[in-house]
């Protein structure tokens, strides 16, 4: 992986813009998107089976066989567990909070954010898990709002200050366009300050695109004024410290069941249709017999003992079949890391203690992305506060805001009510709301509690008489 400073050094780019665009067709082409093709691929239940053929041998040469039963049938495994491990993990909004003394910018944030943020941050947990990595592009529109979306990672090719992939010096984003009818490739180079585009010319380079009125631009305008964030306005949701699919750890396993559940399919398939065997006939040569056997089911042959027909039965062996799958199944779950809810080991009313046994395996998983989502998130309040800090002249501070996680599981209530209940006075009632199961919106019950105390408070107001008062006497 090739750093910014090295692209500095050997001056293909300057601090504003590529000045070789070589460059550009080098880190195009060495941009591997083939694991998240697969995951993608695979999410939406188009596993390798589907493109599955079935061949046979004539003459030496290997021909398809169209006359085989050959199902197909793919198994949505990889949907599953993603679903389940975004469920956990981001099924409930994310709190942020700035502290009790800073209910203002906590106010702020969340209005900026939004209720679309809680949906983007599903899709970016999804993406994420498909491809390894998503990515956010912030900005500012049009109208003066603050705004983000998100960015296919098969468009990013992320530049670092080093090969730990800590600073984001730079961002390659790349895409098709369609020019004069034919399509072309777009280039937007990111850096700190400003933006700048490229378009593929008729040989195949990248030349500054001149339909932009001003390039390099700055990232957005605020009362008709450039301005750069000083960071680059893309953030990257990791899956995982390696940046890999989920589906690598179980696609074999996947592709192995559909495998077995297709052939299965096949045999049941072609259990009717009996092999014939006729004794006392002429024999024939091998190609004969295998053209006979493959197309009518039946072959020639001879014998001592006079002519006759017999018939030969298949037998499925389906028990065998059935603790393949089993196994299959469970170890699926097993090094997906998921959830197998149809697992009958802990009763009809597990306690709390076998539901967190039950869950220990996507825990762990989800606090892998949970701690890489965190980090992002951070940078995504660190852009959102420097806009509130611009349009309301603030100085507010973004390291300041808790990001919290509320992951959703199968959970005792009882137990868990009567340990918010024991908790009281132990730890601070915000902590006891966020954790509590009924609880959706922990501000908004925190609110409701606090007018609940004042309305008790003023029942009582005025109806206590201490010493001094009237009735002393």
């Amino acid at each position: 992986m090739i750093t910014y400073q090295e692209l500095l050094e050997q001056k293909l780019i300057s601090e504003s813009k590529i000045t070789d665009s070589s460059i550009i067709k080098d880190l195009i082409s060495e941009h591997d998107t083939s694991q998240m093709i697969e995951g993608e691929r695979y999410y939406y239940n188009d596993n390798d089976i589907k493109d599955r053929k079935q061949y046979y041998y004539k003459d030496g040469m290997k021909v398809e066989d169209d006359t085989k039963p050959n199902n197909k049938i793919p198994h949505n495994w990889h949907k599953l567990l993603v679903d389940q491990k975004v469920a956990y993990l981001v099924g409930k909004p994310v709190v942020l909070q700035a502290g009790e003394d800073q209910k203002e910018y906590t106010e702020k944030l969340n209005l900026i954010l939004g209720e679309e943020w809680d949906d983007t941050l599903s899709e970016l947990a999804k993406n994420a898990s498909n491809k390894g990595r998503e990515w956010l592009h912030v900005y500012i529109n049009e109208d003066g709002l603050f705004k983000f979306i998100i960015i296919p990672a098969e468009e990013i090719i992320p530049i670092y200050d080093t090969s730990l992939q800590e600073n984001l010096e730079a961002v390659l984003r790349y895409y098709l366009v369609e020019v004069n009818g034919q399509e072309r490739i777009r280039v937007e180079w990111w850096t700190r300050d400003n933006v700048t585009y490229y378009i593929q010319d008729d040989d195949g380079n990248f030349v500054l695109d001149d339909t932009e009125p001003v390039n390099p631009s700055p990232h957005f305008y605020y009362n008709d004024e450039g301005y750069g964030w000083t960071k680059v306005p893309f953030i990257e949701f990791p899956n995982n410290e390696e940046r890999v699919s989920d589906l690598k750890f179980v696609k074999e396993l996947i592709d192995a069941y559909d495998k077995n559940v297709s052939d299965l399919a096949n045999n049941l398939d072609e259990v009717q249709e009996i092999i014939t065997v006729l004794k006392g006939y002429e024999g024939t040569d091998l190609a004969e017999f295998k053209e006979n056997l493959r197309y009518y089911k039946a072959i020639k042959v001879s014998g001592e003992q006079g002519s006759g027909v017999d018939k030969l039965e298949l037998e499925i062996p389906v028990e065998a079949r059935k603790e393949m799958l089993d196994r299959l199944e469970e170890n699926i779950f097993l090094f997906g890391q998921g959830v197998n809810l149809k697992t009958d080991r802990f009763g009809n009313s597990p306690s709390g203690v076998a539901l967190k046994f039950l869950y220990s395996q996507l825990d762990h998983k989800a606090s892998i992305m949970e701690r890489k989502f965190r980090k992002a998130i951070k940078r995504l309040l660190w852009f959102a506060t420097e806009y509130i800090n611009i349009i309301d002249n603030k100085d507010y501070d973004s390291t300041t805001v808790q990001v919290t996680f509320r992951k959703t599981m199968i959970t005792n209530d009882m137990e868990d009510t009567q340990i918010a209940a024991q908790s009281k006075g132990i730890i601070s009632d915000e902590t006891i709301v966020a954790n509590h199961p009924w609880v959706e919106d922990v501000a908004e019950e925190l609110e409701r509690l606090k007018k609940q105390e004042e309305e008790y408070l003023k029942q009582f107001e005025g109806s206590y008489l201490g010493p001094g008062d009237e009735g002393d006497e």
